[in-house]
């Protein structure tokens, strides 16, 4: 039985808006970092603000969120699953903002040659941000097919990682940077990475609650 069973309507609409915010900033991220490596600063600074303009919705919702379950019917012991689960997707909206604050901040020169591999790169990491997003709708709404995706986490999670290790070899065996830009460049590289880390992280979370609630 889905969980939204037990909430009001007005909960569940804003569980749907909160995910496609998350969504969304995915995208936009997406977008940025292409932006930024065609050297478009104007599109990438349109991009980075509407990142942080959903990073500050999905608070907002979120917090809503959080009160209306502390007043509404929602079971003790799915209340505090469900609390963390929506705590740990908003993070991840908050590690993607950050990271093209980074980019804003340090302005990482990063050669053309480069380009494929960190538009691949973000692309994985994007992508496990979907089947996160996938698999908490399925755990609100039809809780028998979140392992339908989650394992798509995990998939575009190890594609990112074998993309950053790529990366990493072609930016420590150019001898034309200097051994700081590499480093510079190897920040950026592990940033990046690090948002598909994070949805496996909260995926493994997720399944566990997923096992939980079909005890």
């Amino acid at each position: 039985m889905a969980v939204f069973l037990r909430m009001s309507k007005v909960i569940e609409n804003q569980i749907d808006e909160f995910l496609d915010i998350v969504s969304e900033s995915g995208l936009m991220f997406k977008r940025a970092v292409y932006n930024y490596l065609k050297e478009d600063n104007e599109e990438f600074n349109t991009r980075l603000a509407k990142v942080s303009e959903y990073e500050r919705k999905a608070d907002d919702l979120r917090l809503d969120v959080e009160k209306q379950l502390y007043l509404r019917t929602l079971i003790p012991e799915n209340r505090g699953d469900v609390l963390a689960l929506l705590e740990n997707t908003d993070d991840v909206v908050d590690l993607m903002k950050t990271t093209l604050q980074f980019f804003d901040v340090e302005l990482p020169d990063i050669p053309a040659k480069f380009d494929v591999l960190f538009n691949e790169l973000t692309d994985s990491s994007i992508q496990s941000v979907e089947w996160l997003v996938r698999s908490v709708r399925s755990f609100f709404k039809d809780i028998s097919t979140v392992n339908d995706s989650l394992h798509k986490i995990a998939f575009y999670e190890k594609e990112a990682d074998n993309i950053a290790l790529k990366l990493k070899k072609q930016i420590f065996r150019d001898m034309d940077l200097h051994l700081s830009h590499k480093i510079h460049l190897r920040y950026f590289v592990a940033n990046i990475e690090q948002i598909s880390d994070y949805a496996q992280s909260v995926g493994d979370r997720l399944a566990i609650y997923t096992i939980k609630r079909m005890i």
